[in-house]
């Protein structure tokens, strides 16, 4: 039994969740998300209250029963508050900024990286930071995954991109054997 999947889901003042042809839409003052739940799980509207059960007891209905309900949750979450992620930048000569709908990056190759922003996505730079936010959390995920997977950080100096708050480990160099 799913631990996840069996719990309620709250529905906040100010967001409507409406169900048609399997497709939950979601609205709130942030915006609007719509998810395909499939077959294999059914959904109760309660009073201000979303039931997940799941349709028969397969391995792969069971599955989907906690990811369904943790989808929606995050639907509902992204329309009220939304999602971010803040990329921090770290060496000598990188450099990064938002030219329109691009994200223009210089990180030590022979030419500038330009990569496009992805539409219902906000991505704004301050320094060496970059913060991506929105209201679809696997979109702002995916969209800081590419960004951080351009340069990652590397282990011997710490240069590259990283999530704010992540911890690396930095390795020790070669050390010079001295004469005897």
């Amino acid at each position: 039994m799913s631990r996840i999947g069996k719990q309620p889901i709250s529905i906040p003042a100010g967001v409507t969740v409406s169900i048609e042809d399997n497709v939950v839409k979601v609205k709130g003052p942030k915006g609007e998300l719509e998810f395909d739940f499939g077959y294999n799980v059914e959904l109760d509207i309660d009073d201000k209250e979303i039931n997940v059960k799941p349709k028969g007891n397969s391995k792969a209905v069971r599955s989907l029963w906690g990811t369904t309900r943790s989808l929606i949750q995050n639907m509902i979450k992204g329309v009220t508050d939304g999602f971010e992620k803040v990329l921090e930048l770290h060496g000598v000569g990188y450099k990064m900024a938002v030219q329109g709908k691009k994200v223009v990056l210089n990180l030590g190759f022979s030419h500038p990286i330009e990569k496009e922003i992805p539409e219902g996505l906000t991505v704004s730079v301050e320094g060496e930071k970059m913060t991506v936010s929105g209201i679809d959390k696997q979109l702002v995920g995916q969209f800081a995954a590419e960004v951080r997977a351009l340069r990652k950080v590397e282990p011997y100096k710490g240069k590259g991109f990283r999530y704010e708050g992540e911890q690396f480990i930095k390795k020790e160099g070669k050390k010079a054997v001295g004469t005897e």
